[in-house]
Order: structure tokens, then C-alpha cells, then sequence
């Protein structure tokens, strides 16, 4: 009989409403990489935070090494050996990144902190697996990236035999994903097991040995990767077979919704402008995106462009009115909506319920809010209720669930929703399918694509080259704050791209004609 590196047997786990791991079996053998692959909300993340002591499950048993084991909290994870990545960072963001790292498992000397040779191992640890970070910086002022790099470091710092990754890539560039892959096969072949939880197929074939499948809280199979296809997966995943490719006519533009003049914004943590001197133009009927490596500027470039960060100089127009210092409730009224890169922190408030974040932008309207000023709570609900069907939103206790409880790739649904369904003269999307499901990516592609058929302005930031060259009409390379390339989709390839963000290559736009 094999004795596998840690057993899952009949785990059960219940939320009001819902039942998120229904009699679930995994099986991760030593030194293998094993993907867990399911649609938003079949209880991959759930199923992972049962392993490391988050939740107790209802019926079940965990075996390491073959013996029983019981996992109250995090720290019997970690003496068991068993390390988590999680998709939303368990980071303090006012700590450093050395402080991150080491938190809770701090070498102290006399009542005094010895950071000196903590600093020593994570240097070591970063220069070893390519996961440079700079240790003294704040965590709150380094990218989205960085701060998943920290994380890693962070369990791989506790020497963990058992690794868990929940969407490690979700915020990574196409040139650290495939790092990162080589970091996973280089753990596996030191003899350490890695769970492995994914949307994205390509990385399961280069990557895993085996692939177990959940679909709405139920097993349904662990194949061979050797021995499979995407398309196969996808059918396992979503019960139906699956499009990769984005169908849409030519773009057929209109006039210009956004026009972009000399944007500068200054950066938080160094002297040089996060965004310096950018100036372009969004039309009706296209969909323009923002391609770059992350941390070249685009999220300060979004965040002064919806209001979140004053502009050090330069002209941001909507429909012909100067918004550059409106109020960001000001901008939303006037056509715009924005699909935040960080859906926590900018999209949702998370002890709010489902219904209250789907009106967070529109609550004061007279469609939900009387002349006295209360809400019209049956209104709301109702509302609410058609989105939430509309774009398949899923949540145990429907418009009262509390958004926390619901799963990331449910929550950036229920974000986008809300935001296409105000029927915004100029979408802003960044990063709209990071976490999703394949079935879920082809919807979200489908409804980009809509707006822009309607004759709205698309502007789309994405690190995902394949999305990039899939959605796009123009695509615009970012690299270190400025715009560096405007490109067909249709006759750029991925490496002349690649090297433009990379800043290897530079040309002018003609992004001000």
C-alpha cells in the first residue's frame, strides 16, 4: 500500500447555505506537484484551509506519512510541516518584509529580536529561488507582485515539507510564472510535496504530475497529466466544453471617450515619477489595454485616473469634461467604472453583505433611497438578486451572504456586475479575470467585448499576455511609467511584446493623434 506524503480522506466541510467540501478524498504522494483544479467556488481554497488548520471540518481525517493527525490552527500546520501561499496575502501591511517573513517564528536573544541572521537566510533563500525582494522595504509600498514573493518567502523560510500554493500566479508576469514554475520543480525534486490550486491550464500541463478535479464541493476524478489535455480539464472542471478563443468583429470606432494629456504622478516610494508624461486616447467601440510587467507604473496610472491618487501634472478628460480634479463620486456619475486590481482593499467591503456592495455606488440614487434618506431595502434586494443570477454570482445565502464568506473568483464577480451593469461610458478593467475559472474568463471576455460592441470605451490593464493579445483592439506597453509601444494584436507577436516590456526596445506612439 503507498504511503502518500499527506491524505485527505471524506473531507466535509459546511457554511450556512452551502455545503463548500462534500465527502472530499486528495491523495498528495512526496516530491510530487499536484494541481487542484476547479471552478470559483467548488471548495479548492476551503479544502486547502482545512489542511492548514483554518477550518475544522464536520467529518473526515487528515494522514501524514500514513498516521492520523489533527490540525486545530496554522501552528499545528506548521509543525507538521505544512506551509500555505495564500491568494488573498496574510501580510501586515505597516511591518517591513523582513518582519513579515520571520513573524511568529522570531529568533530572540535576551528578550531582544536578532534579526541579523534572519536576514542572512532570507537573502539566501531569495538569491536561490530568484524571489528578489528588498527585505527593509514596508510592505504596504511594494507592488502586488513583491508582496506575493513575501509570501513564498515566508514558508519557505519555515522550511516546510508540504507547500500549498493558492493562485501563486495570479499577480505574477508571464517571465516570473515560469520562475516560479521552475522553483516548484526544483522544491519537488529536493522530495517536497506541493498542492498546487490553478485556473490556469497551460500551467497544470507544464508543471504537475497529477490533477484532482472539484466541481461544486464534489471530487470528481485525479488523472495523469502526461495523460491529458486543457480541453479535457476544462470539460472536468465546468461539465461542458470550453472556448479559448475570444470571438469578436472588428472594432469599429467612434469618438474619443477618454483623452489622457501629459499624465504625471508622483511615486510613494522613490524620487523618479511612478508615471511620467502619458498621454493617450480611448475611443468608442475599442478595447484598449496596458500591457507591462507589474510595477512599471500601472497601478498608480489607474489610481489617477479614477480619482484614488492626485495627478502631479497634466489633463485627464471624459466625454469632453476636464474630470482631472473631480471627486471620484463625481467621476462614477459621469460615465465612468472601474474594476479595481485589488478587489479587498478598492472593490468590496468585506462584512458588508452581498446586496450592500451592489449598490455601494449607487445607493443614494432615488431608485434605492427614499426622500428621507432611508434605504429602500426591497429594491436593493431585488437588484441585488437579478445580478447576481444575471452573471452567476454564487454564494450560500444569496444578497444577505456576508462578501467575505463568499470565494475570490465569486467576489471579483460580484465586483464585476456591478460595475458593468451602471452602463459606464468608459470601463477601466484592470487585472478582471485574475483568479477566475475558465468558464468564468470566457464570460468575463464576453461581456468586455459587449461593451465595447455597444459603443463604450474599454481600457484594460492585464498582465496576462494570452488575454492581452486575445481581447485587445490596441494594446500600449508600459515600462517604467511611460508608454513605450502601441501595437496591432494582430501582426505583434508575444516576444516582440516581451521585449518592449522589458524595456530592451522602445518606439513612439502616436498615442496624441
Amino acid at each position: 500500500m503507498e504511503k502518500y506524503a499527506i491524505e485527505m480522506l471524506n473531507i466535509t466541510k459546511r457554511f450556512p447555505g452551502i455545503i463548500a467540501n462534500d465527502h472530499i478524498t486528495l491523495q498528495l504522494r512526496k516530491g510530487e506537484i499536484h494541481a487542484l483544479l476547479g471552478e470559483n467556488g467548488a471548495g479548492k481554497s476551503t479544502l486547502m484551509s482545512v489542511l492548514f488548520g483554518l477550518y475544522q471540518p464536520e467529518e473526515g481525517e487528515i494522514r501524514k506519512g500514513g498516521k492520523p493527525v489533527v490540525i486545530d490552527d496554522p501552528n499545528d500546520a506548521n509543525e507538521l510541516g505544512i506551509g500555505m501561499v495564500h491568494q488573498h496575502f496574510k501580510l501586515v501591511e505597516c511591518f517591513s518584509v523582513l518582519d513579515n517573513i520571520i513573524l511568529g517564528v522570531e529568533t530572540t536573544k535576551g528578550g531582544f529580536l536578532r534579526k541579523d541572521e534572519a536576514r542572512k537566510k532570507v537573502v539566501a533563500l531569495s538569491e536561490k529561488y530568484g524571489l528578489f525582494v528588498d527585505p527593509d522595504a514596508t510592505v504596504e509600498d511594494i507592488t502586488v507582485g513583491m508582496q506575493q514573493r513575501t509570501e513564498i518567502l515566508k514558508m519557505l523560510y519555515r522550511d516546510n515539507e508540504i507547500l500549498i500554493f493558492d493562485e501563486p500566479t495570479a499577480v505574477l508576469t508571464p517571465q516570473e510564472i515560469q520562475e516560479l514554475m521552475q522553483i516548484m520543480r526544483s522544491l519537488a525534486a529536493e522530495g517536497k510535496s506541493i498542492l498546487f490550486i490553478t485556473h490556469k491550464l497551460g500551467e497544470i500541463m507544464e508543471a504537475a504530475d497529477r490533477c484532482s478535479v472539484l466541481r461544486k464541493g464534489k471530487y470528481v476524478g485525479t488523472v495523469d497529466v502526461k495523460d491529458t489535455t486543457p480541453e479535457k480539464l476544462s470539460a472536468m472542471m465546468v461539465g461542458r466544453d470550453v472556448s479559448f478563443v475570444v470571438e469578436k468583429k472588428p472594432a469599429e470606432r467612434g469618438t474619443v471617450v477618454l483623452d489622457i494629456r501629459n499624465m504625471t504622478v508622483a511615486s510613494r516610494r522613490q524620487k523618479k515619477d511612478a508615471v511620467s508624461n502619458v498621454s493617450l486616447k480611448v475611443r468608442q467601440g475599442e478595447i484598449v489595454c496596458i500591457a507591462g510587467i507589474d510595477g512599471n507604473g500601472q497601478t498608480e496610472f489607474v489610481y489617477g485616473l479614477s480619482g484614488l491618487t492626485p495627478l502631479k501634472d497634466g489633463t485627464v478628460t471624459l466625454n469632453g469634461t476636464d474630470i482631472t480634479h473631480m471627486p471620484i463620486r463625481k467621476r462614477l456619475t459621469l460615465g465612468l467604472s472601474h474594476i479595481p486590481e485589488d478587489r479587498h482593499k478598492y472593490g468590496l467591503i468585506l462584512d458588508y453583505s452581498l446586496e450592500d456592495n451592489m449598490v455601494l455606488q449607487r445607493y443614494f440614487e432615488p431608485r434605492f433611497t427614499n426622500p428621507f434618506g432611508f434605504l429602500k431595502r426591497r429594491e436593493i434586494r431585488e437588484y441585488a438578486g437579478r445580478l447576481i443570477e444575471q452573471y452567476d454570482v454564487r454564494s450560500g445565502q444569496g444578497p444577505v451572504t456576508k462578501v467575505r464568506a463568499m470565494s475570490g473568483g465569486n467576489q471579483q464577480k460580484a465586483i464585476i456586475a456591478r460595475e458593468i451593469d451602471r452602463n459606464p461610458e468608459l470601463l477601466i478593467a484592470v487585472q478582471p479575470t485574475r483568479g477566475l475559472d475558465v468558464g468564468a474568463i470566457e464570460y468575463i471576455h464576453r461581456q468586455l467585448v459587449a461593451q465595447r460592441d455597444a459603443g463604450k470605451g474599454v481600457l484594460l490593464v492585464s498582465l496576462e499576455l494570452d488575454e492581452v493579445m486575445n481581447v485587445a483592439d490596441r494594446i500600449l506597453v508600459m515600462y517604467e511609467g511611460e508608454i513605450v509601444g502601441e501595437f496591432d494584436p494582430g501582426t505583434v507577436t508575444v516576444e516582440e511584446l516581451g521585449l518592449y516590456m522589458a524595456g530592451s526596445r522602445r518606439k513612439e506612439t502616436g498615442v496624441n493623434e
